[in-house]
């Protein structure tokens, strides 16, 4: 069985493919610097900088396994993708997603205990704990997602056979499925809240916290320097969240094939 991605979409033509596919290029080669001077710098040898490795090779992973199939697909003009290929695509974009879910998380968690309580920080999270935390975030989503993808690559497929898409991902693979697919819709709802929607929330409840605390802070600019060091992380919070929700938990009905691709490339 062979599946082919529209590539001739008005939403989002050559040239923005081409764009997009530059700036992920800038952003695995920023990435590289990020890991090798975490790792070169001696001042930078401290646990916190666990996350920030695992984050920038995490990042590295999410993009190899969707641009170079894209570029290919737009250099050629040939969309096609074995059901095999098109399984292990999405098997790794959804185990690096859900990844990044519980790494924002755990950082969120660090930004929580370094803000709000500074004093116990270097007990509460020492070399031990950032490294539990890291595995956890790698491997915690691995068996849910190889078993919803198994379960999805399981359906029968008939009639059109085209990806409305940039990469193989449950939604648009589920619009291809012949027959009754409930069951296999409420299975991804269920694994999407475990690993989007919980890590979510408890992101906010993290932030609900150090917003809270640094409104305390007399000084102004105290409170810049705490705002300050959550910004980055905050924004990366609500634009992969942000965009994964409405990927994730958007009814079948109303999903936009164009709007999919678009939405797509900001948690891409």
């Amino acid at each position: 069985m062979v599946f082919i991605f529209n590539i001739n979409e008005r939403a989002l033509n050559k040239n923005a493919h081409f764009t997009f596919t530059l700036l992920s290029l800038s952003q695995t080669i920023k990435n590289i610097f990020i890991i090798l001077i975490t790792r070169i710098d001696p001042v930078l040898q401290t646990p916190m900088y666990i996350f920030l490795n695992n984050f920038s090779l995490l990042e590295i992973c999410y993009v190899t396994v969707t641009i170079p199939r894209m570029l290919m697909n737009l250099l050629t003009q040939k969309g096609n993708i074995s059901l095999v290929a098109c399984a292990a695509q999405m098997c790794f974009v959804l185990m690096f997603g859900g990844s990044e879910c519980l790494f924002l998380t755990a950082m969120a968690y660090d930004l929580y205990v370094a803000i709000c309580n500074p004093l116990p920080y270097p007990l509460v999270m020492n070399h031990k704990v950032y490294v539990q935390l890291a595995i956890a975030a790698w491997v915690v989503a691995v068996p849910a997602i190889i078993g919803q993808t198994c379960q999805i690559c399981s359906l029968l497929f008939c009639g059109s056979y085209i990806i409305y898409h940039l990469f193989c991902d449950f939604p648009p693979i589920l619009k291809l499925a012949c027959g009754d697919t409930f069951l296999n819709e409420i299975t991804v709802y269920v694994v999407t809240m475990v690993f989007i929607m919980v890590p979510y929330l408890l992101t906010i409840v993290s932030y609900g916290k150090i917003i809270a605390n640094i409104l305390k802070i007399s000084s102004a600019s105290g409170k810049a320097k705490a705002f300050y060091t959550c910004s980055s992380h905050l924004i990366v919070v609500v634009l992969f969240y942000g965009t994964a929700i409405i990927t994730h938990l958007q009814p079948k009905t109303n999903q936009s094939e164009g709007n999919g691709k678009v939405i797509s490339l900001f948690y891409m």
